[in-house]
């Protein structure tokens, strides 16, 4: 049995411009999500960055002092500067510096300085009334150890 073309045309007029709302609507309901992940990525992968950055040259700076209080001081500022390139706070970090193998003398010759940090990267556009039991980040974790060069103090 064959069909009229009047009624093939009449179904084909019928469906006129829904295409272009159907696109709409599927690329909305695709493209919002797929925007937010791309930009918490970067968030994050920036964030891991920054700390990995921050606690490489933290640890690098201080066992080139001449004293444990100036091997502070410059950790704190490369700490400081890096996170701040990254848009993070060093206020907002919970950083360690421990040592090995005497914890009291951290530029023992052939000493191990360990510079642990660790901070929450903020997820972009995340309300922060949405309450308590959502984190607004994602915790970022980094260590790094330098020896002490042999010839330290010398």
């Amino acid at each position: 049995m064959r069909r009229s073309s009047s009624s093939t045309d009449r179904a084909l007029r019928d469906e006129e411009g829904s295409a272009a709302v159907e696109f709409i609507t599927v690329g909305l309901l695709l493209l919002v999500p797929i925007a937010y992940l791309v930009l918490a990525l970067s968030s994050i992968q920036s964030a891991s960055f920054a700390v990995e950055g921050a606690a490489r040259q933290a640890s690098r700076v201080f066992v080139q002092a001449d004293s444990v209080g100036g091997g502070e001081a410059a950790a704190a500022r490369a700490i400081a500067v890096t996170l701040a390139d990254y848009g993070l706070d060093a206020g907002d970090a919970e950083i360690s510096i421990s040592c090995r193998p005497d914890p009291a003398d951290c530029l023992t010759r052939r000493g191990f300085v360990t510079v642990s940090i660790s901070i929450v990267a903020p997820l972009p556009l995340f309300p922060a009334v949405l309450g308590t039991d959502i984190p607004a980040g994602v915790t970022i974790d980094s260590v790094s150890t330098e020896q002490v060069s042999r010839f330290a103090g010398s």
